[in-house]
């Protein structure tokens, strides 16, 4: 099992330890200096030098699926966070109707009612009688 783990590294190691042999006054090409060092396309797949094509689809349709689950999350979530809000903005709009028809009530009752503009009046604005007088009671 370690010699077919190992075989590119043991492969490198004797090649690298090898003196190219050297003709009368010609430099090798790339290409066989690549032959030399690399191999062969086929040496290269036995080492697994090349990923198969299947490998890179499923590593891009493992990604595309994990940026679609991070926006479905990131979605719902802020939909969420927007719902939430909603709501409170729709409690506080009730509420302050409900206050605006109290003020409506309030001013109908005080533009008509004398009973209720006299006792307004007297509690707000300290206002009394003509023939009255006010004892400050300490």
């Amino acid at each position: 099992m370690s010699r077919v783990a190992n075989t590119y590294w043991v492969d490198d190691r004797i090649r690298s330890q090898r003196v190219l042999p050297r003709t009368v006054s010609t430099l090798p090409t790339v290409k066989e200096l690549s032959l030399e060092i690399i191999g062969t396309r086929a040496e290269v797949r036995r080492r697994g030098g090349i990923i198969p094509s299947w490998v890179i689809l499923g590593m891009i349709m493992l990604a595309t699926l994990a940026v679609c689950v991070t926006v479905t999350l990131r979605t719902h979530a802020e939909m969420r966070n927007a719902s939430s809000q909603f709501q409170l903005m729709q409690q506080d709009v009730d509420s302050l109707r409900r206050g605006n028809a109290v003020l409506e009530n309030d001013i109908r009752r005080l533009s008509s009612d004398p009973k209720a503009i006299e006792s307004a009046a007297r509690s707000q604005l300290n206002m009394a009688r003509a023939n009255e007088f006010i004892v400050p009671v300490e």
